[in-house]
């Protein structure tokens, strides 16, 4: 009787598929990789600075125009090179905070989101370099549009009681803090971006408040207002590059806390519905 012994061979061994980790820094790679593949990133970057430099010159030419023709607008009356300067940081804004909006919301919109998480399983990461990375960018941009603007408005306006130079006290703590409140109405774009997960939704959001739900409060009996309108978001960020300080406005600081909180609340509800959530 023959007995049949059958030899199981190994598989040959060699170089096995390198393991790749999931990190930090290699997620914040990634995020910074298909934030510059976007055309649409160009395009509204771009749009930010040239608000922030095109108004901020315009409205300098006209303070400039109205003194020597002695017909001064009544708004441009207490301006200063710094005010001047800072005029286009509201048209900025809504460009840097829809870019915002598009980095994460568009993700959800084309179903790339998909591929995000399962390269990411833990989510959160996805979340926190999306937010860094642009906010880092909406800062650079931000802070270099109001310094441009600054120095070429301000000597256009030199000669006049607006005139201010960069050594002038406040002037580069305003001129910081607008490109640091840009960068942060890109952080909280992200953030809404991701809550909402909707392009439109986010932007309608960051619109009303940024723009409309001031205005709204402004209907409201003046004994209300004083303790709502200075920490809506809008108002407590314009604190943060206000020159002056009148007693309707939070300190520099304090409203620098206030848009700081603000943000966190947004980064905390996008943060909630991702990991809660399905994709």
């Amino acid at each position: 009787m023959s007995t049949l012994t059958a030899t199981v061979e190994a598989p040959p061994s060699g170089p096995g598929r390198p393991a790749y980790r999931v990190t930090g820094r290699r997620v914040l790679s990634s995020e910074w990789a298909k934030l510059w593949s976007l055309r649409s990133t160009w395009i509204t970057l771009g749009l930010g600075l040239f608000f922030l430099v095109a108004f901020g010159l315009i409205a300098a030419s006209r303070y400039k125009s109205g003194i020597g023709s002695g017909h001064l607008d009544r708004d441009f009356a207490d301006s200063t090179a710094v005010s001047l300067s800072l005029f286009g940081t509201n048209f900025a804004q809504l460009a840097l905070g829809v870019l915002g909006v598009l980095v994460t919301a568009g993700e959800y919109s084309t179903g790339m989101i998909r591929s995000t998480l399962a390269a990411v399983p833990r989510r959160l990461p996805v979340l926190w370099s999306k937010a860094s990375v642009f906010g880092l960018v909406a800062l650079v941009v931000g802070t270099l549009g109001v310094f441009v603007a600054f120095v070429f408005g301000s000597g256009i306006v030199s000669g006049t009681p607006a005139a201010m130079g960069l050594t002038d006290s406040g002037v580069v703590r305003c001129l910081l803090g607008a490109g640091l409140y840009l960068g942060l109405v890109g952080v909280i774009g992200t953030a809404l971006g991701a809550l909402l997960r909707s392009v439109a939704g986010g932007i309608s959001v960051l619109v009303a408040a940024l723009m409309l739900i001031p205005g709204l409060v402004s209907l409201l009996p003046s004994s209300w207002q004083g303790d709502i309108s200075p920490y809506l978001p809008s108002n407590a960020g314009e604190s943060m590059f206000a020159l002056t300080h009148d007693a309707t406005m939070l300190s520099s600081t304090a409203g620098l806390l206030v848009f700081l909180g603000w943000t966190a609340l947004a980064l905390v509800g996008a943060a909630y519905r991702l990991v809660r959530s399905d994709v």
